[in-house]
């Protein structure tokens, strides 16, 4: 088996299904509002707000982001955001209770704190707040100030993920993003201060100069910390898409075999710290949500990587912003400045989605379950959703193609992906994908070849995440029918 191509095989991240990929102005802001106003009233829902700002750029970054040394800008997107939270507000059947609510960027904690306290307050005005709700930010510990970690504290946020990425000081100057184990450490301390209690770390390898013990030695200054759980994602070098990464020099990158070692030496280190492992990329203690939700079969996934979150419904609010209603999925204008034009003249700033479709419904527990179980029964999750299991038929062919390469036990219909095949979660995945008949990984940067999945599946498991922000969907060609 030719492990180096199927690690390099480019392959959806599966936290939704189908991808962002597949998503078409067949579905705009009409759509969504007749959704929004068919909402059940009483079930909890999550909110996510995106806030696409930072202060300089990180090379490896994969986001649109705006650059700015001034808070103008983020006033200006915060009117904005307030607007289209009352006209989302205003389509929905009544006030709908909220248990879980995500601050994603960029870097959301740029928004000063008495803004923060008022856009929060604006929230609980529009929607019904759970006491125990999860209130979650992503923050970038160089620019966290302690007026913001006790504003953070005083709005009711209680979790907190801070980029992290890389120790390693030769690292951090390649990729332009420096940033000491004081800074970070400091930001823990403040943060958990002021009642943010529960912590988390991002996580790269496979950054330019970076080694397995450069890796180690990161993790381990990281655990000295103790966050509750830890996310380590794959860097993926695409400079043809992504202008900041023309500036880091692809000679200093390691190669498959190299980042392979990397994520199982990290993986290893955290086990061994007492953090158990999550789905693909995950790490928690095993007081923390996701190891609860794992060990009593409630784990999720949705567009932000592994979850607790059991909410039917996400509604997104800012540019780029993807949400999940029973009918699909719709996302917002991903240019900020067009964003802010439609909600200016009173309109959802919605630009395309996905009307879901029972196969699609169907597949989309199936790829879920493997990504958080390793595992599933795909006779009876056809069942639960009123299918007949003869219509995934085109996926058996694939299935034994996998069995054949050793990476899953495949009988009467359960799926069991073998433990020292789980890395390759995603290629049995892809088996169950209606949109893919082929794998695509690159022979040159720019360049790709296909290999057919019915000629024998590339082991393809690296969770390619080049960004500190908010859960981003890698675009892929699509493939031919």
């Amino acid at each position: 088996m030719q492990t180096t191509k199927f690690r390099e095989a480019r392959l959806p991240w599966y936290t939704i299904y189908p991808a962002v990929s597949e998503f078409s102005g067949a579905v705009g802001a009409e759509a969504y509002e007749e959704w929004l106003r068919n909402l059940p009233a009483d079930d909890p829902v999550s909110l996510y707000l995106h806030v696409p700002f930072c202060r300089s750029a990180c090379w490896y970054c994969g986001f649109p982001t705006t650059i700015t040394r001034h808070d103008a800008p983020i006033l200006n997107y915060l009117a904005a955001l307030r607007d289209e939270i009352r006209l989302v507000s205003e389509r929905v059947p009544k006030t709908l209770p909220v248990s879980d609510i995500h601050f994603g960027g960029g870097t959301p904690s740029l928004i000063g704190p008495a803004e923060f306290l008022a856009l929060m307050e604006f929230l609980r005005c529009r929607f019904a707040i759970s006491k125990t709700a999860t209130v979650a930010i992503e923050i970038d510990p160089r620019t966290l100030t302690p007026e913001m970690a006790e504003g953070l504290g005083a709005a009711g946020v209680n979790r907190a993920s801070l980029g992290v990425q890389s120790f390693d000081p030769i690292v951090q100057k390649a990729v332009n993003r420096i940033q000491s184990e004081a800074q970070t450490s400091a930001a823990v301390e403040v943060l958990r201060r002021h009642g943010v209690s529960r912590i988390n770390f991002d996580l790269i390898y496979g950054l330019p100069h970076q080694t397995v013990e450069s890796c180690v030695e990161t993790v381990r200054a990281a655990v000295a910390m103790r966050p509750d759980r830890l996310a380590l994602f794959g860097y993926s070098h695409i400079p043809s898409q992504v202008k900041n990464q023309r500036l880091i020099e692809a000679e200093f990158l390691p190669d498959s075999a190299a980042r392979a070692e990397q994520y199982a030496a990290v993986a290893v280190t955290l086990v061994a710290a007492g953090y158990r492992q999550i789905g693909l990329d995950h790490f928690a203690l095993p007081h923390d949500e996701l190891a609860l939700a794992q060990e009593t079969g409630r784990l999720r996934r949705n567009s932000l990587g592994y979850s607790a979150d059991t909410c039917r419904t996400l509604i997104g609010f800012g540019a780029s912003a993807i949400g999940r209603i029973g009918q699909g999925y719709v996302q917002n204008e991903v240019t900020r400045d067009i964003y802010i034009r439609h909600i200016a003249v009173g309109r959802l700033a919605t630009s395309k989605g996905h009307r879901l479709t029972d196969d699609d419904r169907v597949r989309a527990a199936i790829i879920e379950r493997l990504m958080c179980d390793f595992e599933a029964d795909v006779p009876a999750i056809c069942v639960a959703h009123g299918s007949d299991p003869i219509r995934l038929r085109g996926s058996d062919e694939r299935l034994a193609m996998l069995a054949k390469d050793g990476i899953v036990d495949f009988e009467n219909g359960l799926v069991r992906v073998r433990r020292e095949h789980r890395f390759g979660i995603r290629a049995v995945a892809a088996a169950f994908d209606a949109f893919r008949d082929g794998l695509t990984y690159p022979a040159v940067e720019g360049k790709h070849t296909t290999r057919k999945l019915t000629q024998g599946v590339p082991f393809a498991g690296e969770n390619e995440l080049p960004s500190c922000g908010a859960r981003l969907v890698v675009k892929r060609r699509k493939m031919s029918t």
